[in-house]
């Protein structure tokens, strides 16, 4: 009796243990189809098995930590506050700058479409003109402040632009241009050396400059030239061919050539600079963007009705020329600015080109010595 007992003593205890490794079992499959069913709700990766070491030889996780919410949180964040992105327009009268940016940015963004009616001449005044704009797309609100040069080239000779000293040629000298970004920057500078500064610095910065080429045929001005060598080390610029569309085709590939060799052989540098690329897969898409340089552009921001529906076009005396949204350069330009590049011309503007003027401004002698002044003797 004691050997049988002994034998159903150890019956039911192997059943119980089996029962307990079965209920485990069960309660680790509800916790893994409970876990399935939050990741799948909130569209959120599935956490790694216990135990698992990430691909790069980091530490091991020993569950869901939650660190790919990260990128959310800085998108929900930077949402909130919005974006601010300062374009200027180069270039002599006549050579569509308010209409192709008003293409780019799909609205009436421009100094000339926001201040003047389309039919009245803005006057040549060497005052740089600024208008800004809050556009928003899906949810994204956006702060667009276009700065105009009105006046710039716009004399019949422009070589004494090159041989007078500011302010002797005050209507097309780029003095006043290279004046206006240095004061944006020496703007930025002070709110930043402040010992109570501003929770938001207001950014005004140049962080894109687009420097409309006349479609010759020939070669670049002087005064084009030494525009583009003189302020190409403080704001970033991209070359564009206005007016596109009144050169053949061999025409407009001849001029763009030879454009291209011309800012090569004078040392120019246009965005995007080939020192700034960070990898390679940044060097190859940089690449075919540079290839592309000079932009060769034509846009419309009128609309017409034509076969029954709107389009944006120019209107001649043998119809309307509907606006062609397939231009190569066109979308090409339109991918850089809104699409592709604006963060980094912003961030190229601030760790480049405005950490060049900040070095160079607090290493001059008598530069922000007030400030400095109160910061060192609190330290």
């Amino acid at each position: 009796m004691l050997e049988k007992r002994s034998v159903s003593g150890s019956h039911s205890a192997s059943c119980g243990f089996w029962w307990r490794r079965a209920g485990i079992k069960l309660i680790k499959l509800s916790l893994r189809s409970l876990i399935l069913a939050v990741c799948v709700n909130e569209r959120r990766p599935f956490p790694p098995p216990p135990c698992s070491q990430s691909s790069g030889g980091g530490s091991t996780l020993l569950g869901y930590i939650g660190i790919d919410t990260i990128i959310e949180q800085m998108r929900k964040k930077t949402m909130k506050t919005g974006f601010d992105f300062n374009i200027m327009v180069v270039g002599h009268s006549g050579l569509g700058k308010s209409t192709l940016v008003n293409t780019l940015f799909k609205s009436q963004v421009s100094r000339k479409s926001a201040g003047w009616a389309r039919d009245e001449k803005i006057p040549k005044t060497v005052d740089i003109k600024s208008v800004s704009h809050v556009i928003e797309e899906g949810g994204v609100k956006m702060k667009l402040t276009i700065v105009d040069t009105p006046g710039f080239g716009d004399q019949i000779n422009n070589d004494n632009c090159i041989l007078l000293p500011w302010p002797h040629a005050p209507w097309f000298h780029w003095e006043p241009i290279s004046k206006y970004i240095n004061e944006q920057y020496e703007k930025f500078l002070k709110e930043e050396v402040n010992i109570t500064r501003k929770k938001r610095i207001p950014d005004t910065r140049v962080h894109c400059c687009l420097y409309f080429i006349s479609p010759t045929g020939h070669s670049l001005r002087q005064l084009d030239v030494e525009f583009m060598k003189r302020l190409s080390h403080s704001v970033n610029i991209i070359p564009v061919i206005a007016k596109s569309d009144t050169m053949t085709v061999e025409e407009k590939q001849e001029f763009k050539q030879r454009v291209r060799k011309e800012l090569e052989m004078n040392g120019i540098e246009f965005y995007p600079q080939k020192e700034f690329d960070d990898d390679m897969e940044d060097k190859s898409d940089n690449d075919k963007i540079r290839e592309a340089m000079p932009f060769a552009v034509v846009g419309s921001d009128k609309e017409y009705q034509v076969n029954g529906k709107r389009v944006l076009g120019r209107k001649t005396a043998w119809g309307i020329v509907e606006e062609p949204t397939n231009h190569r350069s066109l979308c090409a330009l339109a991918r850089l600015l809104p699409r592709s590049h604006l963060q980094d011309l912003k961030e190229v503007t601030h760790n480049i080109h405005y950490e060049t003027y900040r070095a160079r401004r607090l290493n001059e002698n008598g530069g922000l010595h007030p400030i400095c002044d109160t910061q060192d003797s609190n330290l």
